[in-house]
């Protein structure tokens, strides 16, 4: 997946769904995550846009949907006929180490809200600190999503700062928990963004998803 365009579209929260939104003229992939996952420098990976997404510097304070809208075009495509649209969506993080366990009612109500109003979104991706995998919080959002019936994927990060040895645990047991969801896609995407590992694959899942 080659991005030919990449550009902010706006914020968001709860209290403004359905007014001053983006138009849901084309499909749109949403990412969650705790806090701190690294779900931004993810994000810019993956528009290859250096500064196009703020990483906060205090870990929980982003509490607005950012909209990104991104033109691209499969490797080698050339003409205009190749080009496809996308929406990336990052929603607030969650689960931050001086917050309950659960998910706290304000991320609850902007994420529902989100769910709810949109028709085009295609996915959900899931980020979990390879280092640390799944915890009570990630269970949490994959129930509402559950509950929600939408198609999410879980997506490994910060996968370099595992030990080689660790890493096939770390898959498998990503694996078993999607096993358990029935909206959940039965592939794990393992990433680094900082040695831009595991992106290829990624790209190649949301080319798919893209419009043209």
């Amino acid at each position: 997946m080659k991005v030919l365009q990449a550009e902010f579209l706006t914020s968001a929260t709860e209290k403004s769904a359905g007014a001053g939104w983006p138009a849901e003229d084309a499909p749109e992939i949403a990412f969650a995550g705790r806090s701190n996952v690294g779900k931004s420098t993810l994000l810019q990976a993956l528009m290859q846009r250096r500064g196009l997404v703020r990483i906060s510097s205090t870990p929980g304070r982003t509490r607005l949907i950012n909209f990104f809208r991104l033109v691209i075009a499969p490797e080698g495509g050339r003409g205009p006929q190749d080009r496809r649209a996308l929406v990336f969506v990052d929603l607030p993080g969650y689960g931050y180490a001086k917050a309950s366990k659960q998910l706290a009612a304000e991320w609850q109500d902007v994420v529902f809200a989100y769910l709810r109003g949109r028709a085009n979104l295609r996915r959900v991706l899931l980020l979990l600190d390879a280092r640390r995998g799944m915890m009570p919080a990630d269970r949490a959002v994959m129930a509402v999503l559950d509950e929600a019936a939408v198609s999410y994927g879980l997506v490994l990060t910060k996968w370099d700062a595992l030990a080689d040895r660790d890493h096939q645990a770390a898959r498998a047991n990503a694996e078993s928990e999607i096993r358990r969801h029935t909206a959940a896609y039965p592939e794990v995407f393992a990433t680094s963004a900082r040695r831009a590992a595991g992106l290829d694959s990624l790209k190649q899942h949301l080319a798919a998803l893209a419009a043209p």
